[in-house]
């Protein structure tokens, strides 16, 4: 069974809306859009492959808590009133260490979909 490496202290930033995990190998930040649009609930990702839903319009949104759940993930609760996805140590350290991958991918997506940060749609004119 492999290991999945634990964070040594996890930080709410409310002011900056990031979330800070400190891991034997660096430091982190990962701030609430990040986490919001890649949230682990069946409301993101469905309920299987190709099911995911896009989140657009989160630009702004931020962590109101963090919850521990048992000894395996956390539970981020932002202030669109999204709550639902448990953030497994495993998938943490995958964000944390795979950020700029899975943020360009992201951003790919939400171009191709003509979609925005800011509100959801992009008008073409």
């Amino acid at each position: 069974m492999i290991e999945v490496p634990l964070p040594s202290d996890i930080r709410l930033h409310l002011k900056s809306r990031t979330l800070e995990l400190v891991y034997a190998d660096g430091r982190f930040e990962l701030d609430a859009e990040f986490l919001r649009v890649h949230s682990p609930s069946a409301e993101v990702r469905g309920h299987g492959i190709g099911q995911e839903t896009l989140q657009t319009g989160k630009k702004f949104v931020a962590i109101k808590g963090v919850e521990a759940v048992g000894n395996y993930a956390l539970k981020i609760v932002f202030d669109d009133g999204h709550d639902s996805g448990l953030y497994t140590w495993e998938y943490l350290h995958d964000l944390a260490h795979d950020h700029d991958r899975y943020w360009a991918d992201y951003l790919r997506r939400l171009e191709a979909a003509g979609a925005s940060r800011d509100n959801g749609l992009i008008a073409r004119g």
